[in-house]
C-alpha cells in the first residue's frame, strides 16, 4: 500500500497534483497530512521526506519518492492509466506536465493556491498575461488535437492532474480565458475528486501567516469560504 505525505490543501500546489491522480484512477493509497509551520518545514518534513518537502510517497516495500513529476513516472510504471496509450498523445502529455512543473513562474507567485478564498488581483501584470494566454494556448491544442474533453483524449491523465492546481487558480483569481480553456477548467473543477480536495480545503481551520501574506500582497481577498478559525 502506498503513502502519501501532503500538506494543507488550501495552499499545496504540488500536493494536489499526485494526490488527485491517485483519487481520479482509482489507485489506494493511505494520506498522511503534515501542515505547514511558520519559516522553513523542512526539518520536520525530512522526517518523512529526502528533501523536506511535500508531496512525497512512499511505497510499502520501504521505497520513498519526492517530487510530484517523480511520483508520477513511479506510478505510470505499475498503473495503466497515468500517461495516455497513445504514442503521440502521452508524448503531447508529457511534455505539458513537464512544462507546467517547471514553469509558469508568474502565474504561480502572482496567484499562490489557496482554494478558499476569492481574490480580486490589484493588477494584471504582463508576465502573468502571458502564463495565462501560454496556458490557454497549450489547452486549446491539446483540446482540439485529442479530442477532449481531457488535455490528451478521453480520460484523465498525469496532464490533467498538472494542471488541476491551475483549475483552482482560475476559479480564487478569476482569471480570464478562452470559452474553450474555461470549459476545460470547469470540468476539471467537477472532477469527483476535486471536489474531494476542495472539501477538505474548506474544512481546514490551519492558516500558515506566510502563505496568508502571499496573497494579501497581490490581491484583496473577496471572499473566503474556508472553515472559521
Amino acid at each position: 500500500m502506498y503513502t502519501l505525505y501532503i500538506a494543507n490543501r488550501n495552499y499545496s500546489s504540488w500536493s494536489l497534483r499526485p494526490w488527485v491522480l491517485m483519487r481520479a484512477l482509482g489507485i489506494p493509497f493511505d494520506e498522511e497530512q503534515r501542515f505547514f509551520g511558520p519559516g522553513s518545514n523542512r526539518e520536520a518534513f525530512s522526517l518523512f521526506s529526502p528533501s523536506g518537502q511535500v508531496p512525497c510517497l512512499h511505497d510499502g516495500d520501504g521505497t520513498v519518492v519526492w517530487d510530484s513529476l517523480a511520483i508520477v513516472e513511479y506510478l505510470a510504471e505499475r498503473h495503466a492509466g497515468v500517461w495516455p496509450a497513445e504514442a503521440a498523445a502521452r508524448a503531447w502529455a508529457r511534455c505539458a506536465a513537464a512544462e507546467m512543473h517547471g514553469g509558469f513562474s508568474a502565474l504561480r507567485n502572482t496567484c499562490p493556491m489557496s482554494c478558499g478564498i476569492k481574490v480580486r488581483l490589484h493588477e494584471l501584470s504582463p508576465a502573468l498575461a502571458q502564463d495565462i494566454a501560454r496556458i490557454d494556448a497549450l489547452w486549446g491544442e491539446g483540446l482540439a488535437r485529442f479530442g477532449g474533453p481531457f488535455l490528451a483524449g478521453d480520460r484523465f491523465s498525469a496532464a490533467d492532474a498538472f494542471f488541476a492546481p491551475v483549475a483552482f487558480r482560475v476559479n480564487s483569481y478569476g482569471l480570464s480565458l478562452s470559452a474553450p480553456a474555461a470549459a476545460y477548467a470547469a470540468r476539471l473543477l467537477a472532477l469527483p475528486a476535486m471536489g474531494e480536495w476542495l472539501a477538505g480545503a474548506l474544512a481546514e481551520t490551519q492558516r500558515e501567516a506566510g502563505h496568508e501574506a502571499d496573497v494579501a500582497a497581490v490581491g484583496s481577498v473577496v471572499e473566503d469560504l474556508r472553515a472559521k478559525i
